[in-house]
């Protein structure tokens, strides 16, 4: 190789299949799009999404989520 990073393309997945992954409706996959909270690819009429950005997302809601509910390691002899 000669240094330079290779330019790879993103894989994607339709809205119907970004919303079954992300456990969101169409909507919401398309009102992320349209604030900039996820990249939009495609045509005007097909949208797609990059799986690795879905994930991405996921993880800083489940993230998001344990801190919002308090959640943390509990050994089995915690008190709670």
């Amino acid at each position: 190789m000669n240094g330079q990073a290779a330019s790879v393309s993103p894989r994607t997945v339709t809205t119907e299949l970004a919303a079954l992954a992300t456990g969101v409706t169409e909507a919401t996959i398309r009102k992320w799009a349209s604030r900039g909270a996820l990249t939009r690819y495609g045509s005007a009429r097909k949208a797609e999404y990059d799986i690795d950005e879905l994930r991405e997302i996921l993880a800083r809601r489940s993230r998001s989520a344990a801190t919002r509910s308090g959640a943390r390691d509990r050994g089995p002899g915690d008190r709670v």
